[in-house]
């Protein structure tokens, strides 16, 4: 008996998830896969006589096996997705064994991303939640279903309990490994709706702060196997010059020294580059360095520098003639603008940062005819399959992925360069694997970078300070232009990753969010916030600038701004009693943002500032988020701090200077990132709101951290506002002494 899911849109609908459309069904297999020592990475084949769909496996000895459909990488969602099916099932936690499914939208797709495996965007807890917790409410009936066959008795007289089905009246229960060996499938299936899910408060494991991690106990041992650590038997290593300018080719390779070095045994022209393929990884790096290669000279990037292209962008965004394509209008905000008492008006700008995950790009590759397999921390199966078969000249269905542990991913391994390296090499030595990893040299220099951006804002207040208008402009390259030329067209040009946080709940009668896409030549892509990383950042800094300006008090201001929003308020009033908003501190000032982006989060962060140096101190951030309901408050709290820490770092210290088309920074000594001596010290209250369902975690501490720094900044100065990410030391006293 076979049963297949499948959802293709975020609009879909309750109704139409039911098994009676379409004839679909989700079934419970029996007889159970292990779990793969490594921490569930391996995805087994299923045994026995019944075949339904890859959810749910239960094997004879109450195993319960549940496939985990997104990737993980540290945000624990291989705990989180799983764990919505085990609530509704009725399943013993204990007895849970996760393993990643493998590529195959058809079944895994995220509602939340029009039906493909990806995962980013916050969005994979929101796109799964009412998804998974049906299929764990319809494997529970159909339990329930067996169970009364087995029994000789009506459905309706049993009940569950953990990995147990109980008949009340005779005293008699089954475990569920007694119903996999013996019981039938019911056939038709039975139908679930949302009245079949849980109340929230009779939930065992949504909002149980004792559940750990499954992943944890093996990245701790060591066993844990990340895209990084993949071994193939008979396998090849490679590696992968790159062109030095993105958009540029190799005109002449000189490769006698490479082929020289001990162990090399293809050298592979590539349309962007040069390929190394040997028997050791040592190998391979030694014969890049060794080539020597004349490049083309004709791309445009060559013109990239983004120091003078970010001078240029502010420009652009200063001069209104400059329409751009409106995001975003409500109301005549130019027209209220020009009426208005007072203008507030200021630009914001952020510099190019890398990715710069733990574990750098790899892959690894074996194709064998028209037949590709991979094995990568890829955040993206469908995209890999697609990508991998147009370089194997194949074709998606032909390409399976083995989604591995990332050590990091943040956006960068949403991208497929890696996974094009791989299948390029594996191609040549058709029928080994071939493993390619990058450098950290490689990783950082040809990065997709978060954009370059400026914007410019403008308020316009009436005679007692209120806000009667805002314009908002965005000038930056853009994103789906190249990641998805479909969307961005069917958007009229508007990015909605590049604008993402720029709309906000505050009260605002007039309000015009314009978006100047420049383009630049050189790509750009997606980072952790991505948008509302640097939107957040002028909007927040804007609203303390408008509180100056009209004597209010930072926090009053934003009250008042979202007197209709009381979840905001919540998150806002929350986090000013963890911080003693109102006492004063020696040396040293508080500074708030909030930010409505994916979830509600307020923060407030202790600063200190070494006027000599320009050197800025985070000491203690507060941070109160409300994400709707909290599936896992402990993992929340942990994404929290990661992204805090990950904010504070980009808002302090990284940044990529690009020269004539060349990154400039290559590693961590010209790269500079927040050192644990550094670290502010963090604390989270998770607000769970059950009557909401869950919003995004991954990214939603990190928009506020660097606003709330720079207002920090500002209140202990005086009011010397910073504007422009990150706050290197030399550009803080050059706004100390403007």
């Amino acid at each position: 008996m076979t049963g297949t899911l499948r959802l293709h849109s975020r609009a879909l609908s309750r109704r139409s998830f039911l098994v009676s459309a379409g004839g679909i069904g989700i079934a419970v297999a029996f007889g159970g896969p292990s779990r793969d020592a490594s921490g569930a990475v391996a995805v087994p084949a299923v045994e026995g006589g019944y075949r339904p769909n890859a959810w749910v496996t239960i094997a004879a000895d109450g195993t319960v096996t549940i496939m985990s459909p997104a990737s993980e990488m540290g945000q624990g969602i291989m705990t989180t997705l799983p764990l919505l099916i085990a609530e509704d099932m009725d399943a013993d936690w204990d007895k849970v064994r996760i393993v990643q499914a493998p590529s195959d939208a058809e079944t895994y797709g995220n509602p939340g991303f029009y039906g493909i495996q990806l995962t980013g965007g916050s969005e994979s807890t929101r796109g799964y939640y009412e998804m998974l917790r049906l299929v764990g409410a319809q494997t529970r009936k159909i339990i329930l279903a067996s169970a009364a066959g087995l029994l000789k008795v009506p459905a309706g007289e049993l009940a569950t309990e953990p990995n147990r089905v109980v008949h009340a009246p005779s005293g008699r229960s089954l475990d569920y490994g007694a119903i996999a060996e013996a019981g039938e499938l019911p056939d038709p299936l039975p139908q679930v709706t949302g009245a079949d899910l849980k109340p929230i408060a009779r939930c065992c494991y949504i909002g149980n702060p004792a559940i750990n991690r499954v992943d944890m106990a093996a990245k701790v041992d060591g066993s844990a196997i990340f895209g990084i650590d993949v071994q193939r038997p008979d396998m090849l290593y490679g590696a992968v010059l790159r062109a030095p300018v993105q958009g540029e080719r190799p005109d002449v390779i000189d490769d006698g020294a490479a082929r020289a070095v001990p162990g090399i045994t293809h050298i592979v022209p590539l349309p962007y580059g040069v390929g190394i393929i040997g028997e050791t990884v040592e190998a391979t790096m030694r014969a890049k360095d060794l080539l020597d290669v004349t490049w083309s000279t004709s791309s445009r990037v060559r013109r990239y520098t983004s120091d003078r292209l970010l001078d240029q962008y502010r420009k652009v965004g200063r001069d209104l003639s400059q329409a751009g394509v409106a995001a975003h209008a409500a109301g005549d905000a130019a027209a209220a603008i020009a009426g208005a008492d007072r203008v507030v008006s200021a630009d914001y700008l952020v510099d190019h940062v890398c990715h710069a995950t733990m574990e750098p790009m790899n892959a690894t590759a074996l194709v064998t005819g028209d037949r590709v397999e991979i094995w990568a921390p890829t955040q993206g199966p469908t995209g890999t399959q697609r990508f991998a078969a147009a370089v194997a000249g194949t074709t998606p269905d032909k390409v399976k992925v083995n989604t591995m542990l990332l050590g990091g991913g943040f956006g960068r391994k949403a991208e497929a360069d890696f996974i094009v390296d791989a299948v390029s090499l594996a191609r040549a030595v058709q029928g080994r694997p071939v493993k390619v990893v990058w450098s950290r040299e490689d990783d950082l220099r040809h990065d997709k970078y978060r954009p370059l951006a400026a914007q410019h804002v403008q308020v316009g207040l009436d005679a007692g300070g209120g806000i009667v208008g805002w314009r908002h402009r965005i000038v930056a390259d853009s994103i789906f232009a190249r990641t998805l030329p479909g969307l961005f067209e069917s958007e009229g040009g508007v990015d909605g990753v590049v604008i993402e946080g720029a709309h906000f709940n505050y009260a605002v009668p007039a309000h015009r969010i314009d978006y100047i896409r420049q383009d630049s030549g050189r790509d750009v892509g997606f980072w952790r916030g991505v948008g509302a990383g640097y939107t957040k950042f002028c909007i927040e800094c804007v609203i303390d600038e408008i509180a100056a300006a009209k004597g209010a008090d930072p926090l009053a201001l934003r009250l008042e701004l979202l007197k209709d929003q009381p979840r905001a308020r919540k998150v806002i009033e929350t986090v000013a009693g963890m911080a003693e908003w109102d006492r004063r501190r020696d040396g040293r000032a508080l500074g708030l943002a909030y930010s409505d982006a994916w979830s509600h989060c307020a923060q407030i962060a202790e600063v200190s500032l070494d006027r000599e140096t320009g050197e800025i101190r985070v000491h203690t951030v507060w941070c109160a988020v409300d994400a709707g309901v909290a599936v896992q408050p402990r993992n929340i709290e942990a994404q929290m701090i990661g992204a805090i820490t990950h904010g504070a770092s980009h808002a302090l210290f990284e940044r990529i200077n690009i020269v004539d088309g060349e990154a400039q920074e290559a590693n961590f000594d010209t790269y500079r990132v927040m050192r644990m001596s550094e670290a502010p010290e963090i604390h989270v209250t998770v607000i769970s709101t059950p009557d909401h369902p869950p919003s995004g975690v991954g990214e939603v501490g990190l928009p506020p951290i660097g606003p709330a720094i720079a207002n920090a900044v500002a209140r202990l100065t005086g009011g010397v506002r910073l504007r422009h990410y990150p706050f290197l030391p030399e550009r803080v006293k050059a706004a100390l002494d403007a």
